[in-house]
């Protein structure tokens, strides 16, 4: 991966004069940036900072957040760096949040807002007055946060996402919250409206085989696909529409680490062609998948320009086609991932999307964002600014990045919109606290919600101990075990 000619001893001389010349020593932390190269040159021009980095004789008083764009060049630059180092891998981050987004209708705007600074972040904080509580208790004990985890000191600061309600704080415990600024929130005395009396468990609805559609060809897509093999039913069909061809598509993913005769779960379908050509488009069964991802394709990732010209393009030409094949989207039955949901109605109008499937669209400027709104896309993800709003946080607080990172991972805790019929009864007058009481049942932290007809979530909602009617029809959004 890395050349002499990329990396040269000059090259570092350069960089650790530009180190010296900004004082890098005296920083808080320090954010190295990915350039507009392709994946290898970035992180190989990556890897010459952490060096010159690491040669600086004052030492370093912050943390160095290294954006990474190949997940397979990250342990060269965590070997070099150390501890000094924490990696955000873009691409890889970017990846897996499309299919999160895919599978879970309006993810997006929940991470844009935690992610974002402005709505509601995590932060890390030892409360002393905590100590000897149950987690329980404390969850329910900030009226400007929200518990979600907690950093064991007696398992060398280890963080614990939605921990079991009998875990006891101890000594140099600290708690991990949800809150609108490090400085708006502390413990209060625990709210006295919340109901002891449970509700009854409601069962997940069992996960039904679904059919999804990429178009373009990802670095990473050998890393996508398992990350879907690990969420989907048996009997999933992913179809791959791209330029490369099928007899090279299989030694690409092989390559990259993809066991193809251990996939238990989905089932590969190829079909090789153009995305912006419409009768290759048209060749495909457009109506009947329940999501199409448009990927950045790798061909294009040195031309953000281009790239997100391409997908706007897919992503209206697949519209096109669909609203042609409606009468045909009339009379299939509601899609099987929502089938065993009574009400929510937000995640069936997400999922539908004026009798559409849904369609997350890879974006890579963020000025594409109104052209992709003026399309009434279901769903879209932008990569860069998501990735840089990854960075800012993780360059706020090194340790929230194993929150992220397992948030992103298919395993674990993970971000999800739940139906309001599993933790109440239609127009009940509950506060927000008993909620989060009846969440707990299900192994849950239930961190916001959105009421029906309304048009963004809230996260961390103000007065969560005074009572207020909810609709079936709203949905809440919760930190799940996933298990």
């Amino acid at each position: 991966m890395y050349s002499d000619s990329t990396i040269s001893m000059n090259d570092i001389g350069v960089e650790f004069f530009f180190c010296l010349q900004v004082s890098v020593s005296k920083a808080r932390a320090i954010i190295v940036l990915a350039s507009d190269e392709n994946a290898d040159q970035s992180d190989a021009r990556a890897l010459r900072v952490v060096l010159s980095l690491t040669g600086v004789k004052e030492g370093l008083r912050g943390h160095v957040v290294v954006e990474m764009s190949d997940l397979d060049n990250e342990p060269l630059v965590k070997l070099v760096g150390g501890e000094l180092i924490e990696t955000v891998v873009a691409h890889d981050v970017i990846g897996r949040l499309m299919i999160q987004c895919a599978l879970q209708p309006g993810l997006a705007q929940i991470w844009e807002d935690i992610l974002g600074f402005e709505n509601a972040e995590f932060y890390i904080k030892r409360w002393p007055q905590l100590d000897d509580l149950r987690f329980e208790v404390v969850l329910i004990s900030f009226p400007d946060a929200i518990p979600c985890g907690i950093k064991v000191a007696a398992e060398g600061g280890k963080i614990i996402l939605n921990p079991d309600d009998n875990y006891v704080l101890k000594e140099g415990d600290e708690v991990l919250v949800i809150a609108e600024d490090d400085d708006t929130y502390a413990p209060g005395p625990l709210p006295e409206v919340v109901r002891k009396r449970s509700f009854l468990k409601i069962p997940d609805p069992p996960k039904y085989p679904e059919k999804i559609l990429f178009c373009g060809w990802r670095r990473d897509i050998d890393d996508m696909i398992m990350v879907l093999e690990a969420f989907l039913a048996p009997g999933s069909e992913l179809w791959m529409l791209n330029e490369v061809p099928e007899k090279e598509r299989e030694k690409k993913l092989t390559d990259g680490g993809l066991d193809i005769s251990g996939l238990m779960n989905i089932k590969l379908v190829h079909r090789e062609g153009n995305a912006v050509i419409r009768r290759h488009l048209e060749s495909l069964p457009l109506e009947t998948f329940d999501s199409i991802l448009i990927l950045a394709d790798e061909s294009l990732e040195d031309s953000i320009v281009h790239s997100d010209s391409r997908s706007l393009a897919t992503l209206l030409l697949i519209r096109d086609i669909q609203s042609k094949r409606l009468p045909y989207r009339d009379t299939k039955p509601t899609s099987l991932r929502l089938s065993g949901f009574s009400h929510s109605s937000w995640i069936r109008e997400m999922q539908q999307a004026s009798d559409k499937s849904i369609i997350i669209s890879e974006i890579l400027d963020s000025r594409t964002r109104n052209l992709v709104s003026v399309s009434r896309i279901s769903d879209y993800v932008l990569s860069n600014e998501l990735v840089s709003m990854a960075l800012a946080m993780v360059a706020e607080d090194k340790q929230i990045n194993r929150v992220l990172e397992e948030l992103f991972a298919e395993e674990g805790n993970e971000m999800c919109i739940k139906p309001a019929e599993f933790y109440l009864f239609d127009q009940e007058e509950i506060s927000f606290f008993d909620i989060m009481i009846r969440g707990r049942q299900r192994q849950e932290i239930v961190i916001g919600y959105r009421l029906a007809n309304t048009e963004r979530a809230i996260i961390n909602p103000s007065q969560k101990s005074e009572p207020r009617k909810w609709s079936l029809d709203d949905v809440f959004v919760v930190i799940s075990s996933g298990d």
